[in-house]
C-alpha cells in the first residue's frame, strides 16, 4: 500500500467553501456545469499535447466524460480522459489560494458582482461541495505515478489505481436499520451518450434541420435570437462548382465581411463569374499561410501578386495589350512621384471600376496581416519591415480619373496638379485595399483642398503643409474647369 500524505486546506479556502456554500445554497446544480466544464478543459490539454506527441494517447485513445449516478450509495461520479494531474498538480490547485483564483473570486463576490459563473474564478471545483461534505479526486497522469487525493471525514481504503481523472461526490450516508447482501453474477454498463449531436459542419446540409443550424449557432455565440441567415459550404463544394479550367481557388482575407465583399480586387473576379472565400477571422490569416493548396488547386489571395484569369479571348487580350503600351508613360510618372512608396505601378488586370488598388507580393504579408501584426504588443519590428515588403500600384486603364490624369501627364509632365492627384489617389488606395495611412493629416488637406475647389473657393493659402508635400495646384482660373473634367 502507498504511503499516505495529509495535506489540509489553507485557511483562506475554508473561508471561500464557506462564502460558495452560502451563496449559492439555492443554486446548487451549478456543480455539475463546472465539473465537467474542468473534465472538457482536460480533454482539450491532452487532444493539444497529441498534436505534437501521439504517444500521449497510448494510454486511452478514447476522449470521453461519463456520468455514473449511483443512488444506493448517494454517490455521483464524473470520469474523463483528460489529460490528467500529477502529484505536485493536486497540492499546488487543490487548497492552496496562491495557484487557484479564490482571492479575486472573493474580491468579486465581496463587490457584488455576479459570480454565477465561478468556473471563470478558477475555482469552480470548489462548488461540489454544495451536494457533498466529501469529495475523493482520482487522478493519473502521464509524467507521475498513480496519485490519489482525498478528502474525508471518515477512514476509508485505498483508491484503485485508474488512468484517466475521476471526481465522486459522496453524500452522508444515511443510516440503514439492517445491511443486505446480494450476489452480482454479472455486472455491466449500458452508456447514455447525452451529447449525440454530431458536428454540423461534419454533415451535408440537405441532411441538417433548421432547428439544428438555430441551436448550433445559439450554442457558438451565447445568442438567444434565432440567426438571420444560413450559409453552409465546404472547400469541397467549391471545388465541384469551380468555372470550367478554374485551376486557382480564390479567397481573400479582412477585417470583416462587409470590408471585403465590396473590395475593388473582387471586381473582375465578380464580373467573370468566379466563386471567392470570404477569411474573415483573425485565425484566417494564420491558416491560409500554411494551407498552400487542396486538392491540387492552388489557393491564390485576391490581394497579392500572382493572380491569373486565363479566360480572355484572343481580342481581349490584344485590346489589353494596347492600353498596356497607352498607359506606360503614366507609370512612370506615377512611379517617379511616389519613388519609394511603391516598388511599381502596372495596368492592372483585377480592377474594373476602382481607379487603382495595391497589391502586395505573394510571399508577403496581405493589408490584414499587417494589421493584426501592428496590434501585436510583442511583434518582431525586423520581421515586420521585411514581410511587409513595397506594394504594387495597379491602375485601371478603363477608369475616367485614370484615362483624365494620362491625358494631362501626356500634355505636360510638369502639370503641377497630376503630382497632387496622384498621391490622393494613393491615399484613397492605401484605405480601399485595407491599408492604414501613415499620415491621416496630410490626406485630411488634400480632401479639403479638392473641396474647396469643387465649391470654388478662392483663398491665396489652400494648404498650410509642406509644398514638397502638397504642391499648389493650379492657378485659380485653370481651378474649376479641371476639378470638372477630373469628375
Amino acid at each position: 500500500m502507498a504511503d499516505v500524505e495529509t495535506f489540509a486546506f489553507q485557511a483562506e479556502i475554508n473561508q471561500l467553501l464557506s462564502l460558495i456554500i452560502n451563496t449559492f445554497y439555492s443554486n446548487k446544480e451549478i456543480f455539475l456545469r463546472e465539473l465537467i466544464s474542468n473534465s472538457s478543459d482536460a480533454l482539450d490539454k491532452i487532444r493539444f499535447e497529441s498534436l505534437t506527441d501521439k504517444s500521449k494517447l497510448d494510454g486511452q485513445p478514447e476522449f470521453f466524460i461519463r456520468l455514473i449516478p449511483d443512488k444506493a450509495n448517494n454517490t455521483l461520479t464524473i470520469i474523463d480522459s483528460g489529460i490528467g494531474m500529477t502529484k505536485a498538480d493536486l497540492v499546488n490547485n487543490l487548497g492552496t489560494i496562491a495557484r487557484s483564483g479564490t482571492k479575486e473570486f472573493m474580491e468579486a463576490l465581496q463587490a457584488g458582482a455576479d459570480v454565477s459563473m465561478i468556473g471563470q474564478f478558477g475555482v469552480g471545483f470548489y462548488s461540489a461541495y454544495l451536494v457533498s461534505e466529501k469529495v475523493i479526486v482520482t487522478t493519473k497522469h502521464n509524467d507521475d505515478e498513480q496519485t490519489t487525493e482525498k478528502e474525508i471525514s471518515d477512514d476509508e481504503d485505498e483508491e484503485e489505481p485508474k488512468k484517466e481523472g475521476e471526481v465522486e461526490e459522496v453524500d452522508e450516508e444515511k443510516e440503514t436499520e439492517s445491511k443486505k447482501k446480494k450476489k452480482i453474477k454479472e455486472v455491466s454498463h449500458e452508456w447514455e451518450l447525452i451529447n449525440k449531436q454530431k458536428p454540423i459542419w461534419l454533415r451535408k446540409p440537405e441532411d441538417i434541420t433548421k432547428e439544428e443550424y438555430a441551436s448550433f449557432y445559439k450554442s457558438l455565440t451565447n445568442d438567444w435570437e434565432d440567426h438571420l441567415a444560413v450559409k453552409h459550404f465546404s472547400v469541397e463544394d467549391y471545388v465541384t462548382r469551380m468555372k470550367e479550367g478554374q485551376t486557382d481557388i480564390f479567397y481573400i482575407t479582412g477585417e470583416s465581411k462587409k470590408a471585403v465583399e465590396n473590395s475593388p480586387f473582387l471586381e473582375r473576379l465578380k464580373k467573370k463569374g468566379y466563386e471567392v472565400l470570404y477569411m474573415v477571422d483573425a485565425i484566417d490569416e494564420y491558416a491560409i499561410g500554411q494551407l498552400k493548396e487542396y486538392d491540387g488547386k492552388k489557393l491564390v489571395s485576391a490581394t497579392k501578386e500572382g493572380l491569373k484569369l486565363d479566360d480572355e479571348t484572343e481580342e481581349e487580350k490584344q485590346k489589353k495589350e494596347e492600353k498596356k503600351k497607352s498607359f506606360e508613360e503614366l507609370c512612370k510618372t506615377i512611379k517617379d512621384i511616389l519613388g519609394d512608396k511603391v516598388e511599381k505601378v502596372i495596368v492592372s488586370d483585377r480592377i474594373v471600376d476602382s481607379p487603382c488598388c495595391l497589391v502586395t507580393g505573394e510571399y508577403g504579408w496581405s493589408a490584414n496581416m499587417e494589421r493584426i501584426m501592428k496590434a501585436q504588443a510583442l511583434r518582431d519590428s525586423s520581421m515586420g519591415s521585411y514581410m511587409s515588403s513595397k506594394k504594387t500600384m495597379e491602375i485601371n486603364p478603363d477608369n475616367g480619373i485614370m484615362d483624365e490624369l494620362r491625358k494631362r501627364a501626356d500634355a505636360d509632365k510638369n502639370d503641377k496638379s497630376v503630382k497632387d492627384l496622384v498621391l490622393l489617389l494613393f491615399d484613397t488606395a492605401l484605405l480601399n485595399s485595407g491599408f492604414s495611412l501613415e499620415d491621416p493629416n496630410t490626406f485630411a488637406t488634400r480632401i479639403h483642398r479638392m473641396l474647396k475647389l469643387g465649391l470654388s473657393i478662392d483663398e491665396d493659402d489652400l494648404a498650410g503643409g509642406d509644398e514638397s508635400e502638397m504642391p499648389p495646384l493650379e492657378d485659380d482660373a485653370a481651378e474649376e474647369s479641371k476639378m470638372e473634367e477630373v469628375d
